[in-house]
């Protein structure tokens, strides 16, 4: 290793470890890229298909239900098999299912194709920043984390901007017959990108060390940390590893009781205020107040934009306001605007109005409900359940993720646009109690002394 690749200080060899990450986050990226992209051909698909509301839901959740298997499997197979193989083996999905869900000739073809996907994305959702976590140094670990969220929610803009170039590429006719595939199609890239690039990268350091491969573990962790800080690692993981080893009935029992359920409430929270109905049915809001086709498709890339602006403002403030006080603020904002977006549609306000409170809701998801809870699930949870108590909390997003993708159209139809958002505004209300009342401040606290509180 050479003297520039180390940082003068500490001997981190920042070079591979931004390597590492960057390889890693492509599944941060592909993670949103699979996600949103339903947006641009769900539009599309109802016309080819002719899918009832309850039928568009489904071609749109598909996925989510893979989403949920990915996530439940991902912990066991990654234990089992080595984090690396199962990030492969994700990307193979990807790439599986971009293809299948460009091809499909009935909505059956097309719901098996993107559940394959999705059992990718559940298993990235969860073994991706789980990789980099294991992989960082501890004094850029927070850094890079918070980078992985950034790759998602960028993964969605790349591929609202690609639906928008899409859609322009040709008439209605057309994308009802072959936009929409070349929208889904168009994931086979980064998928093939991150295949590739796992190769290059190690093994987790931690994983190596519990399968009692200590002499590959310590070459990965000098690679990254220098000889000296690698052996005063490897030490300290085989110190906690024998730790590690909770059981679902103490989650559930005891002191930690209260630590779990907030971490599965305000999972449920961050999806049940209706973000998802945004991400997957943008251009269809969008067209609902009036704008063309054109039109709904630019203003989904600005949503997309402002998504990623206001993620660097939490990566920016989070450590700063706190996590509290950022959902607090960033939740009065989401529960204000969902009820002017559903006011929007009762009165029929047209024009630039929806968009406008639409990028509010959105700017206040991503600066506080987005992010932030991830970084509160990190850290409320004892080491000695903390691997169990993330995949409760992942697989809690995950089901509430599916039933708001579900449910949406088929409200919009039954109840109609303005008293949906108006449910997301009720539930934004509930939310905001939920943390004024419950959540804990961690903000500058150790993970020992979170862990202590719960005493």
């Amino acid at each position: 290793m050479s003297t520039a690749d180390q940082t003068t200080a500490s001997n981190i060899n920042m070079r591979v470890v931004y390597l590492l990450t960057a390889v890693a986050a492509l599944g941060g990226l592909l993670f949103g890229y699979d996600t949103a992209v339903i947006a641009g051909a769900i539009g599309f698909l109802q016309i080819k298909f002719e899918l009832t509301a309850a039928m568009k839901g489904w071609a749109a959740s598909s996925a989510i239900i893979g989403c949920i298997f990915g996530a439940m499997f991902a912990g066991y197979m990654s234990d089992r098999y080595g984090r690396k193989r199962i990030l492969i083996l994700t990307a193979l999905l990807f790439g599986i299912s971009a293809i299948g869900s460009a091809i499909p000739n009935n909505l059956t073809q097309f719901a098996i194709a993107r559940f394959v996907g999705g059992l990718g994305v559940g298993a990235a959702s969860m073994l991706s920043p789980l990789y980099i976590t294991e992989l960082a140094p501890a004094k850029v670990r927070g850094m890079l984390v918070s980078l992985y969220q950034l790759a998602i929610v960028l993964g969605i803009l790349l591929i609202f901007f690609i639906n928008m170039l899409v859609q322009n590429a040709g008439d209605e006719a057309w994308n009802v017959n072959m936009g929409w595939r070349f929208m889904l199609g168009s994931e086979t890239l980064p998928a093939i990108l991150f295949f590739i690039a796992m190769f290059f990268v190690p093994e987790s350091p931690r994983w190596l060390a519990k399968e009692a491969r200590d002499e590959k573990a310590l070459e990965v962790l000098t690679r990254i940390n220098g000889a000296e800080r690698a052996r005063e690692i490897l030490r300290e993981i085989k110190e906690t590893l024998h730790e590690e080893s909770g059981t679902l009935r103490e989650l559930f029992s005891g002191r930690f009781r209260k630590a779990i359920l907030i971490g599965i409430l305000l999972a449920l929270f961050t999806q049940f205020q209706g973000i998802n109905a945004i991400m997957y049915y943008a251009p269809e809001i969008f067209k609902a107040v009036g704008g063309g086709t054109n039109a709904a498709f630019m203003q989904t890339v600005i949503v997309g934009v402002i998504n990623v602006l206001f993620t660097f403002v939490a990566i920016w403030l989070v450590d700063r306001v706190g996590r509290k006080g950022l959902l607090l603020v960033g939740g009065a904002g989401m529960g204000l605007s969902l009820f002017m977006v559903g006011a929007a549609f009762y009165f029929g306000w047209g024009g630039y109005i929806p968009l406008i409170f639409i990028l509010t809701y959105v700017a206040s998801f991503a600066a506080s409900f987005g992010p932030v809870p991830w970084v509160i699930l990190s850290e409320i949870f004892p080491i000695k359940l903390r691997g169990l108590a993330m995949s409760v909390a992942t697989l809690s997003v995950w089901v509430a993720v599916y039933f708001v993708t579900q449910l949406f159209p088929i409200l919009v139809e039954q109840i109609g646009t303005a008293f949906t958002f108006w449910i997301f505004f009720g539930v934004s209300v509930m939310a905001f109690g939920f943390v004024w009342t419950m959540i804990p401040e961690t903000k500058e606290k150790t993970l020992e002394e979170i862990e202590q509180s719960w005493h």
